[in-house]
């Protein structure tokens, strides 16, 4: 039986997972997301066309890979159409190579309207949302009160859609959230219709008989470690666990079946919306690494805060997920700066010096220590293995002395073509 490699990010999300997937792909058979829904964006680059996928797989470039939308995954009918229609230009065979969980969640109009309400009434307190319906979509899942994409075959649907809807409106009305309910509904309703077209399955005995018949597998995860409900920085986390555990869960694959694990993380650190960020620049060199990375958000446009590594998150990350490879991503980004900084460890606020994140991230004041490091200062559009500056070689060499890890991979542009493996590990 074959196994279930992981592939997940190791910080607060924009790892830049969607490219690594999109690069890993021609050696697996299946890509599986298991969590998360339309507030991921998965950027992908290739033949000068820049790709951005928000619930489908970043399998379906690739020909013969198929896609699984996960049980774990919440599924907004009217995003999903809005993605395939965008696809149809590139003559994918998206019909015959994706496949979608009867149990994964539905997003409903509703529930986008709920993330508006509930945002605008924490006001200063703010989560940073990304106002696409996920959080009070698991709260009904666990509420066990969601609809899921098999209830889209019931001769009922329509019946069960609008007790739900009824239910939202009642929460609703004490919001001052304007909506055309009419031109909601019809929206989602065709969307509902377009989505029969697709393979709705049981996804865990597809997954299950795959690997029994000794199919390639990699999971694919949404958002980043630092993100999960459980472990991340808790309230300023997203709704579902992203770590490795959570493929578990959002696949119906045994712990027993995980092999690899793929830890993506920057060379540096970014952070969409609120929430702890013991690195973050708010200076020019902030600025300069924003705008040298192009750091907004693929599904918001958002700017994203900017600031150095921080080593003790990463090590916790790679803890609670098992991490066996690390694949370091916008190594170029640092190639403007003459001195790299890297945080090694954190000084409280009463003065103890620890590696270990606290449970008080938030309200905690965490000043971090550094260690800095000579930067390369030099393009690497072209370079190898063999051809690496020596900074570069010293920056990845500390990192993985520190993190006990090995790094394989380092992307230096966004490009699949950008890509250095490393064989030395």
């Amino acid at each position: 039986m074959s196994k279930v490699d992981v592939l997940l990010g190791l910080q607060w999300g924009d790892e830049g997972k969607g490219k690594i997937v999109d690069v890993l792909a021609p050696k697996y058979d299946v890509v599986a997301r298991f969590q998360g829904g339309p507030n991921a964006g998965h950027t992908l680059e290739f033949d000068g066309i820049k790709h951005v996928l928000h619930q489908i797989p970043s399998g379906i470039f690739r020909e013969k890979t198929r896609n699984v939308i996960g049980n774990g995954v919440v599924l907004d009918p009217v995003i999903f159409k809005a993605e395939i229609e965008k696809l149809s230009k590139y003559n994918l065979n998206v019909k015959a190579n994706l496949y979608i969980s009867k149990k994964a969640t539905l997003i409903l109009p509703t529930h986008r309207l709920l993330d508006q309400a509930y945002e605008k009434a924490k006001g200063v307190d703010k989560i940073g949302s990304t106002l696409k319906g996920i959080g009070p979509t698991y709260q009904d899942k666990i509420g066990r009160q969601g609809l899921r994409v098999g209830d889209i075959l019931s001769d009922r649907f329509k019946e069960k859609f609008q007790k739900l809807a009824d239910i939202h409106f009642k929460i609703l009305k004490d919001h001052d959230i304007q909506f055309n309910w009419d031109e909601l509904e019809v929206q989602f309703m065709e969307a509902v219709n377009f989505l029969k077209q697709f393979n709705l399955i049981e996804s865990e005995y597809f997954l299950n008989k795959e690997l029994k018949e000794g199919s390639t597998i990699l999971a694919e995860g949404a958002q980043g470690a630092l993100l999960d409900i459980d472990f991340g920085s808790y309230p300023f986390v997203t709704s579902s666990n992203t770590v490795t555990a959570g493929a578990c869960t959002g696949l119906g694959v045994a712990p027993r079946h995980i092999g690899e694990v793929y830890g993506i993380f920057k060379a540096y650190s970014t952070r969409v919306g609120s929430g702890p960020f013991p690195t973050e620049l708010l200076d020019e060199q902030g600025e300069l690494m924003r705008k040298e990375g192009n750091e907004f958000g693929s599904t918001t446009g958002r700017p994203r805060r900017c600031g150095w590594i921080d080593l003790p998150s990463l090590k916790y990350s790679i803890m609670i997920n098992g991490v066996t490879q690390l694949l370091m991503m916008k190594a170029d980004v640092l190639n403007i700066f003459q001195t790299i900084k890297i945080c090694t460890k954190y000084e409280l606020a009463d003065g103890t010096v620890t590696e270990m994140v606290p449970y008080e991230l938030v309200n905690e004041k965490i000043t971090p220590i550094y260690v800095e490091l000579k930067g390369w200062n030099t393009s690497l559009s072209e370079i190898s293995e063999d051809s690496m500056p020596a900074e570069l070689r010293n920056y990845i060499d500390f990192l993985e002395k520190q993190l006990g890890v090995p790094i394989t991979l380092i992307s230096t542009g966004p490009d699949r073509t950008q890509t250095v493996y490393r064989q030395n590990t």
